[in-house]
């Protein structure tokens, strides 16, 4: 780390990349100046008042950024403000993260494993996503997404239900495991369980180990201080991949691109007047007769 002479733009950055090596203590001041936005009097007294945390604290949190000590980190943090609006550099800070992983995945992601795990999907007799903490969440995104595509699909980020479920599966099915650390035991016993019984298997990970029960590793970037969810949310280049499969799915299988058109439909409520009624109308039609009455019989 370059301490004194790193850009103003990169402090945060920096901050947010060593979260998970800081001390409890460490975190509290770091959680302060992530979402400070003023330029309040952050001297040793004023920080320890503030935060009751000690000068030793301060000093440490500093060192690890790579500054001889706090007021040199203070002096090149107080850029920020001196430079003008905090918030529009807190806002490029973000987008930069974002712009570095979408940079990742276009320079990474494998087109041929895409569309290998679509082809899986529409093979599968039922799919079954699983994750834990934030990666349940993108977990039950997904399920939403692919839903939408006429797929029978389910997902659960709790622990007994994964493995029950993984018993369960069999030749015909699909499951897939998310986890950004690639460690979650709960989701490897899931793909591990399900994979002995003949399932196909797909986890979605930034972890490089690979396993002998996982047909398809999907690596996806994932930035020191992701997991913590500080910068931006965790679930961002797992929802990337989740769009990614989506869209080869429907490139691949046009015919499914008619139950996606429905499903909007029926999600806006003009399914019910534009599908069903006018079914029914057309059964009407069928039986009444062009003119509108038992028989075919025409009215004046």
């Amino acid at each position: 780390m370059r301490g004194k002479d790193m850009f103003v733009e990169e402090v945060i950055p920096a901050i947010v990349e060593k979260y998970e090596s800081f001390t409890k203590v460490e975190q509290v001041i770091a959680d302060y100046l992530i979402a400070n936005k003023s330029n309040d009097d952050l001297s040793i007294k004023a920080m320890k008042e503030r935060l009751f945390v000690s000068e030793a604290s301060l000093s440490r949190f500093a060192k690890k950024l790579g500054f001889p000590g706090y007021r040199e980190f203070v002096y090149q943090y107080q850029q920020i403000f001196r430079r003008g609006d905090h918030i529009s550099v807190s806002s490029s800070t973000v987008i930069k993260y974002y712009d570095d992983i979408l940079g990742n995945i276009t320079k990474k992601v494998d087109e041929s494993q895409i569309e290998r795990i679509a082809k899986a999907m529409s093979e599968a007799k039922h799919i079954f996503v699983v994750g834990i903490g934030s990666s349940g969440l993108a977990a039950e995104e997904m399920k939403r997404r692919l839903t939408r595509l006429g797929l029978s699909i389910e997902s659960s980020d709790q622990s007994d239900i994964m493995k029950m479920r993984a018993i369960c599966q069999s030749e015909e099915d699909l499951v897939i495991g998310i986890s950004l650390s690639g460690t979650k035991e709960e989701v490897l016993f899931a793909l591990r369980q399900s994979r002995q019984r003949g399932a196909r298997t797909v986890f979605i990970t930034g972890n490089r180990k690979k396993h002998e029960f996982v047909d398809e590793h999907v690596l996806i970037p994932v930035p020191k201080g992701l997991d913590s969810g500080i910068l931006i949310s965790p679930q961002f280049p797992i929802l990337v991949i989740t769009d990614l499969l989506y869209h080869f799915y429907l490139n691949l299988f046009q015919a499914k691109a008619l139950v996606h058109q429905e499903t909007v439909k029926a999600l806006s409520g003009r399914w019910t007047s534009g599908g069903a009624a006018g079914e029914q109308t057309t059964r009407e039609a069928d039986h009444t007769g062009k003119g509108g009455t038992p028989g075919g019989r025409r009215t004046s």
